[in-house]
């Protein structure tokens, strides 16, 4: 019990001590309550086109503090209930995936043979193209929409976790504690949920942080090549795309979401970066 709160107090003074950490937690923090008070932050419909005030730029009005844009409609909003729309992206997909992957990977690594073959032949298969481009097939053959989009990155995105998981979990089954297990006649069901899984906590967490910072660009890719939502839909790839028409004469349209995306993608990455340094195991015997 002493050494497990040590390796607890060690891993928040790890906490502490990463920048990584805090600067990516601290960015996320601001986009989640932005994305949760968007309707009280927003100064107007981000959905509401008015033609008289289209192209306006941004801190020239009060009503529009970063300008409107080719129909007339606030930037401010639509970039605050963008932020809603690429968090619930990467939280949905994020989560799909993982269970998925973690479900295949432990069956994967813990029975072996048959279903580690048949599992892994179908992670090898969705490997070997270019994940961007399989999504955009799948996008494809779905049709336009926001549901499309996360159809097709949960279908590229598994894989991931399943090859970590299987991993994680053939270096775990020979363990003394599995075996012990074992002998005293637990189920496989019962070694997987209560012995195998909480100890490949640590390599999920990190996996699925890194991957909303993919989820993220991806989702706002895809949305820039007309698969995502449709206008009037607030999202920053469908921002991205109808803002390039005008990128010299107001490049803000471009500027300002491009921004977010970049944004987002860094916090979770700083993010995840920092948690994979602290959450390392090896690190402790290195150091």
């Amino acid at each position: 019990m002493a050494q497990h709160n040590n390796q607890f107090m060690d891993v928040i003074e790890r906490f502490k001590e990463s920048r990584s950490v805090t600067i990516g937690a601290t960015i996320i923090v601001l986009f989640c309550l932005l994305a949760i008070f968007a309707p009280q932050l927003s100064p107007n419909n981000p959905t509401k086109a008015c033609l008289d005030d289209r192209l306006i730029s941004p801190f020239t009005e009060f009503r529009y503090p970063l300008g409107t844009d080719h129909l007339g409609r606030c930037f401010l909003s639509r970039l605050l209930y963008g932020t809603r729309i690429s968090l619930m992206v990467g939280i949905t997909v994020v989560s799909i995936s993982a269970t998925v992957g973690i479900i295949l990977g432990v069956v994967s690594g813990y029975y072996g043979g048959l279903p580690d073959a048949l599992i892994m032949r179908l992670v090898d298969a969705t490997l070997a193209f270019p994940s961007i481009f399989l999504a955009v097939a799948i996008a494809g053959i779905l049709g336009q929409g926001l549901v499309s989009v996360m159809i097709a990155l949960v279908v590229v995105d598994w894989t991931k976790y399943a090859r970590v998981v299987r991993g994680s979990v053939l270096s775990l089954k020979e363990k003394e504690f599995i075996e012990s297990a074992r002998s005293l006649g637990a189920t496989d069901l019962h070694i997987m949920a209560r012995h195998i899984l909480p100890n490949i906590v640590a390599p999920i967490i990190v996996v699925a942080t890194l991957g909303m910072a993919y989820v993220i660009l991806s989702a706002a890719a895809l949305s820039f090549l007309g698969f995502g939502p449709q206008p009037p839909t607030p999202e920053w790839g469908v921002m991205l795309n109808a803002g390039r028409v005008y990128m010299r004469t107001e490049p803000h349209l471009t500027i300002l979401p491009g921004l977010a995306i970049m944004a987002m993608v860094l916090a979770f990455n700083l993010l995840g970066d920092g948690l994979r340094d602290i959450l390392d195991p090896k690190r402790s015997v290195i150091e």
